[in-house]
């Protein structure tokens, strides 16, 4: 059974900076109104079982999730890595670990 890893911010950020990562933000849209980190799709939790396959098809590439505080994102890597995602993260304390990093949000662009 595949199964989901956590990922700290700092580690995140060096992800993002030295390779592609599918980045999902499940947060709801009055929270995605507030920020977000650039180059996330916005898919709030409620459509992640809907499009499960299409995510869990994005090939090998990473595959990082994260919420507000990494409890949703949490339960939505272990669901893509349950139905056989591989490289998939949860993004540990979410952006609240992300913003407590030091790390910025942009505005949502979709």
């Amino acid at each position: 059974m595949t199964r989901h890893a956590d990922i700290d911010p700092i580690e995140l950020n060096s992800k993002l900076a030295s390779e592609k990562v599918i980045l999902v933000d499940v947060r709801n849209d009055d929270e995605v109104a507030r920020g977000i980190i650039e180059g996330a799709i916005h898919l709030p939790m409620a459509v992640i079982p809907g499009i499960a396959q299409t995510l869990c098809e994005q090939g090998d590439t990473a595959m990082v999730i994260y919420c507000h505080s990494g409890i949703r994102s949490a339960q939505a890597a272990a669901y893509l890595a349950q139905l056989g995602r591989e490289n998939v993260y949860n993004l540990r304390g979410g952006v609240l670990a992300w913003a407590n990093a030091g790390f910025t949000f942009s505005a949502k662009t979709e």
